[in-house]
């Protein structure tokens, strides 16, 4: 399955949502990375065009920025990448532990690793309302809770299309 084909269907079809379980690990981690790239270049852009909150916090790390003058530029990229990596993962992650207590709830069949998959294709939407937040200096504090409860809306939305489990 193409790249463009799991974006289209992670925004408006919770039934293949929950089929993307299935798809194998390894494309839905590229499928991740993408996010992260697209996400580590809109920062790190703001951070080119005069968005340098975080090295004027104190003097002593401002003099720190000016003293490594245009090496700050390939650290912020990397620390970006890094951080941004990270949050994605941990996001995805508890969405997924969220996601198997759901499946518990609505007696459905399932495995952390195939909620796992599930959330991560279900962040696609909550990644870019946060992207968009950030440009937004009112949105910035209700960014993340906005953000989470849509991933935990398309989360629980994709858990209704899981099998069920059998009675006994």
């Amino acid at each position: 399955m193409k790249f463009h084909q799991i974006f289209k269907a992670s925004l408006h079809e919770p039934k293949k949502l929950a089929a993307f379980r299935l798809l194998p690990i390894g494309k839905v981690i590229q499928y991740i990375f993408i996010f992260v790239f697209l996400y580590t270049a809109v920062s790190f852009t703001r951070f080119l065009f005069g968005d340098h909150s975080l090295f004027q916090s104190t003097p002593e790390v401002a003099e720190i920025g000016k003293t490594i003058g245009i090496l700050i530029y390939p650290f912020a990229f990397v620390l970006q990448l890094v951080i941004i990596t990270s949050y994605l993962f941990i996001r995805v992650s508890i969405f997924g532990i969220i996601g198997v207590l759901l499946l518990k709830l609505l007696h459905r069949r399932g495995e952390f690793r195939f909620m796992w998959r599930t959330a991560a294709i279900a962040a696609t939407l909550p990644i870019l309302l946060t992207m968009i937040f950030e440009f937004i200096p009112d949105m910035q504090s209700y960014g993340l809770l906005v953000a989470s409860l849509v991933h935990l809306l398309y989360v629980w939305r994709a858990a209704t299309y899981y099998p069920k489990k059998p009675t006994k």
